[in-house]
């Protein structure tokens, strides 16, 4: 076993009271950090970015877009805009509406736009979710070596306490001694 194996153990008994084996990875890597006293991360926003593939943020990209006032607004514009022009738009220009009343080629287009859409949107929520997930470990490695630093500091304040006051018994005892030896007692 090597001395950082030995340390990490040693630690592990002294702050959770379980062996270094008994501890999920998770609990090892905080633990390792903790030993090796670097107490700063990657960013969870970073790390889900670093596994992000070309899809995942493409994804992201047309649920955020499609997902804005100013897409709805400007796709009920070109809705609107669809129904003027194929209505008597055209008809007074004399040209003849490329898809008349009851608009079944628009119908084509917004069922393919959404058959798209959600799949990509979907994607887009799992990768939120993903983000998430990564985000509730980092919370949970934050709150845990937040919880060993506290309980190593409290346990060096304990035994300073614990060293203050032999040092206090011992001053105690020696000015004892010294006003007994001052009054003359034996």
């Amino acid at each position: 076993m090597s001395d950082a194996r030995e340390d990490l153990d040693r630690l592990a008994h002294e702050l959770l009271g379980r062996s270094c084996d008994q501890l999920d990875p998770e609990e090892q890597r905080v633990l390792a950090r903790v030993a090796s006293g670097s107490y700063i991360g990657i960013d969870a926003a970073e790390e889900a970015q670093l596994h992000a593939s070309l899809g995942d943020r493409l994804a992201d990209r047309v649920a955020k877009i499609g997902g804005s006032w100013a897409f709805i607004v400007a796709f009920a514009g070109v809705l609107l805009g669809w129904m003027l022009i194929n209505s008597e738009v055209l008809t007074k220009l004399g040209l003849k509406p490329f898809d008349s009343y009851p608009y079944i080629f628009l119908n084509l287009m917004l069922s393919t736009l959404a058959a798209i859409q959600a799949p990509i949107i979907m994607m887009s929520q799992n990768r939120s979710s993903a983000k998430d997930r990564i985000a509730a470990q980092h919370d949970y490695e934050v709150n845990l070596r937040t919880q060993l630093e506290i309980l190593r500091l409290s346990r060096k304040i304990d035994r300073l306490a614990r060293m203050a006051l032999r040092a206090a018994k011992v001053v105690e005892e020696v000015a004892e001694e010294t006003r007994d030896a001052v009054e003359g007692k034996p």
